[in-house]
């Protein structure tokens, strides 16, 4: 049974609301200097300089998410932002990765359902 197009984009939609509130909120704890994420940045050693870096890439993906012509661009910032992480947390800080490999995977979704069409566009009652 194929999903009608209404909900399709009812899906994707709900998807983009859940991602933005999700990296928006991540994003504005880094900004903010929350402990725990001044905590986490610290054991990375790269400096607090990239803990700003991040927040500042998890907002802007979270507004590239809900503005219709950018959401490809969100989720694929949002979800090769979520593959690092991952890697982060395999590599250097440990913790579950599982959280990060989820939000990576449902912006990534969202970035391939959002992608941009390939190819030459026909209108409609014309003929070849």
């Amino acid at each position: 049974m194929a999903l009608s197009t209404t909900t399709h984009h009812r899906i994707i939609w709900a998807l983009r609301l859940l991602l933005a509130l999700a990296f928006g909120a991540a994003g504005a704890a880094k900004l903010a200097g929350v402990p725990q994420m001044v905590q986490i940045f610290e054991h990375i050693g790269i400096g607090q300089w990239f803990r700003d870096v991040t927040g500042l890439v998890e907002i802007t993906g979270a507004v590239l998410l809900l503005v219709p012509v950018t959401s490809f661009f969100g989720g694929l910032l949002l979800a090769v932002t979520m593959v690092f992480g991952v890697a982060t947390h395999l590599l250097v800080i440990g913790g579950s990765p599982v959280p990060a490999i989820v939000l990576a995977l449902l912006s990534g979704f969202v970035a391939y359902r959002l992608r941009p069409t390939v190819g030459v566009v026909v209108s409609a009652g014309a003929t070849r």
